[in-house]
């Protein structure tokens, strides 16, 4: 071993030394200065300074509201402000609108007393907040979140809650009743009642029977009166004569697609997909269509899971954008150009981009295939072209009964509310000469009907078989509107379905055949929609595309192939399942090159329960299913409850729910001893409802037990352990 020089170790002591002067340098050569002193980000920073504060944003902008909504869609932002404009409009008084995933919470404590915070949340899957209020409902019920005052407490704090949810769904406006509950456990002091809104009924007959008692009583805590507001427009538009044509939008979904430049495609910039299939999978002849398209996204960047929904971007119907054109006087310069400006960004952005011309925004911006709202009724009431006009808004507006039985039940959309109430005709093509013109300012259009927003479907394949390709299984909605004294029955067709019918129409090479009506044959005419898009964007030569992005869902398959999967999907509820199932074949495969087709023999087994009226007109992808049994060796089962083709012997229906009492012994085995997974896709209202029943019935039956308690305590077992899953729609 060598031994160190006496300047050997001289230099090393210098070296540490010197090391150590470095490290602890701060505090060797500082001690004159001052120290600084710690600063919360929060609580020193006003509204400019740290953007996340939202009580300085109050303070800065001199608003006594602020107003958080948790929205997955879009609908529970516009309560939000609806709520904003309302308060304004009666109290003058001024409103922050806040995504609460773009703000800090520690300071929540800090809402000055003469303030209200408003809380409008949606709940979302199974009981889930929204994606943007994930942390906003962590905050409020996690005990040792601290506020500045150094506790998990609110007094004091007061609030307004409104919640967003559908009956259908088992865990109803869940989010709203837990926020409810955490700010009441903090101290703080809720105004009015909770609001609940129902989507399977009315969420918008749910607001309005709440919010006059809400505002009323607001008035009293808050020490306001009512009248101290103005009708003052959210929006300015002007028309523009000089902007150059190619940097208007005419139906473009974002700037990069206006000018055709590459980047990111999602929700703020859809891919136009190309339609490389489209074909009816419903027996020719049948009254009902049912469409599957196949969409090329190769080259996008858009990937996708077995599971995922695909949002598609329809266009309203050519004849409703005509009718409203003809109703708003607007017909003549439908294609002027317009600049819209907000008046306070704070509380209405402009929701589209702009300029634009005014059939743009009704063809592609606004969702004027809606039913007509009856708030929006008693404001456009005062722009009526005569007294008798004047008089059949105001009613529809103030009496509940006769909108339900008119507006409601006659499903009329806004321009045919305008025309029934000017005493026009609906049922010709609307035209300026037999539409009449009402004055009404296009901000309150712009203002009061929301955006027009994508409809989602469950994505039909596996990117393991279709890496390039999106599925689509899309029913098509066509349906008679109820009868009344007003209006006659009529077709009412689905704005997104029918947009994929123009366009299977289309990229087949097919003509739209005619719809029978009541009176005559093949006299009705499918609507039609500028499927072509903005500037032809939408069509290369005979290839007609479809903007979309993709929506990230949590139904998955396990990831162990060894668990045992039972799937119920009637209907289009079948269409994650062929995913499943392709995914499953894809591993298959695989293992199969590997191992041979012993490598199959520990999978569990895959069980799809699947329902339809016959086994002749509308059994869904009825080829493809023995091909995936065959690849699976046994391990698919498909099961086939066809509701007007096999009969229980007293002569009722079998549905998917009585299969599965039939395989009772099986589907118990797979859960409870196979740890297996259920997976429900389709009607929520109904089917949903009456499986969940079922398998409440077997499993309380193999566990020795009834199906309400013992059954019961093992389906909740299984949604705790996230082994049920459901995809449903009302």
């Amino acid at each position: 071993m060598a031994i160190a020089s006496t300047s050997d170790v001289i230099i090393l002591t210098l070296g540490v030394v010197l090391a150590a002067a470095y490290l602890f340098r701060d505090q060797l050569f500082a001690q004159n200065k001052p120290k600084a002193v710690p600063v919360s980000v929060s609580k020193a920073s006003n509204g400019s300074g740290n953007p996340r504060d939202f009580v300085a944003k109050m303070k800065e902008g001199k608003k006594r509201i602020v107003i958080f909504y948790g929205s997955q869609t879009g609908t529970a932002e516009e309560y939000a402000i609806r709520l904003a404009k309302e308060a304004k409009q009666k109290f003058g008084l001024a409103s922050l609108v806040c995504d609460p995933e773009e703000y800090d919470f520690e300071n929540l404590d800090q809402v000055p007393e003469d303030c209200c915070v408003f809380f409008v949340m949606a709940t979302y899957g199974e009981g889930e907040p929204t994606d943007n209020a994930v942390t906003l409902c962590q905050n409020l019920s996690d005990d040792s979140f601290e506020f500045s005052n150094g506790e998990h407490k609110l007094p004091g704090l007061k609030y307004v809650i409104f919640g967003l949810g559908n009956k259908t769904y088992e865990h109803y406006n869940l989010i709203s009743r837990n926020v409810d509950s955490d700010l009441q456990k903090m101290g703080a002091i809720r105004i009015g009642e909770r609001g609940e809104g129902d989507d399977d009924k009315s969420m918008e007959e749910d607001y309005l029977e709440w919010k006059d008692g809400m505002w009323e009583e607001f008035a009293r805590v808050m020490g306001v009166e009512e009248g101290q507001g103005g009708d003052s427009p959210d929006f300015v538009v002007t028309e523009v004569s000089d902007h150059p044509q190619e940097k208007v939008y005419l139906g473009e979904l974002s700037a990069r697609a206006l000018t055709r430049s590459k980047g990111i495609h999602d929700a703020k910039n859809p891919y136009p997909a190309p339609i490389t299939v489209a074909r009816e999978l419903f027996a020719e002849g049948s009254d009902r269509n049912c469409i599957h398209v196949e969409l090329n996204t190769e080259n996008s960047g858009i990937t996708y899971q077995h599971g995922d929904h695909v949002g598609v971007w329809p266009s309203n119907a050519e004849v409703e954008v005509e009718r409203l054109l003809c109703a708003l006087g607007l017909h003549d310069k439908k294609d002027a150009v317009i600049n819209i400006e907000s008046l306070d960004p704070a509380l209405a952005k402009v929701p589209f981009p702009v300029p634009t011309t005014y059939v743009t925004v009704l063809r592609h911006y606004i969702d004027i295939s809606a039913v007509a709202g009856r708030q929006i009724l008693g404001v456009l009431s005062k722009f009526a072209p005569t007294p008798e006009a004047e008089a059949l808004l105001k009613n529809l507006n103030t009496n509940k009964e006769e909108y339900n039985n008119i507006v409601t039940n006659g499903c009329l959309k806004l321009g045919e509310v305008l025309q029934l109430a000017a005493g026009n005709d609906l049922q010709g093509a609307p035209t300026p000469e037999n539409t009449t013109a009402w004055k009404i300012p296009f901000d309150i259009i712009v203002s009061s009907i929301p955006r027009l927003q994508p409809r989602y479907y469950s994505i039909s394949s596996s990117p393991k078989l279709y890496p390039h390709s999106i599925h689509i299984t899309c029913v098509v909605l066509k349906y008679e509107s109820v009868h009344n004294h007003k209006v006659p029955t009529r077709w009412v067709y689905g704005v997104g379905s029918n947009f994929l019918l123009n366009l299977k129409f289309a990229a087949s090479g097919q003509d739209a055949p005619l719809i029978d009506s009541k009176e005559e044959p093949a006299k009705i005419f499918y609507p039609k929609y500028a499927i072509e898009g903005p500037r032809g964007a939408y069509k290369q030569e005979t290839i007609y595309k479809v903007p979309i992005h993709v929506r990230r869902s949590t139904f998955r398959l396990p990831t162990n192939p060894k668990s045992p999967v039972i799937m119920i999907g009637p209907g289009t509820g079948v269409a994650p399942f062929r995913g499943f199932v392709q995914e499953r074949v894809a591993m298959a495969r695989r293992t199969i090159e590997k191992n041979g087709p012993e490598g199959l023999a520990d999978w569990g087994s895959i069980r799809l329960y699947y329902g339809c009226r016959t086994s002749k007109d509308d059994f869904l992808y009825k080829d493809e299913w023995p091909e995936y049994a065959k690849e699976l060796h046994g391990k698919f089962t498909l099961r086939c409850a066809f509701s007007r083709e096999i009969f229980k012997p007293d002569g009722s229906k079998i549905y998917v729910q009585d299969l599965l009492w039939e395989d009772r012994e099986t589907v118990a085995d797979a859960i409870l001893n196979g740890k297996g997974y259920v997976y429900i896709c389709g009607d929520a209202r109904n089917m949903s409802k009456a499986v969940e029943e079922t398998l409440c019935k077997v499993l309380g039956e193999a566990k020795g037990g009834s199906a309400e308690v013992e059954g019961a305590a093992e389906v909740k077992l299984l949604k705790e352990r996230s082994r049920f899953l459901t995809d449903v729609w009302s």
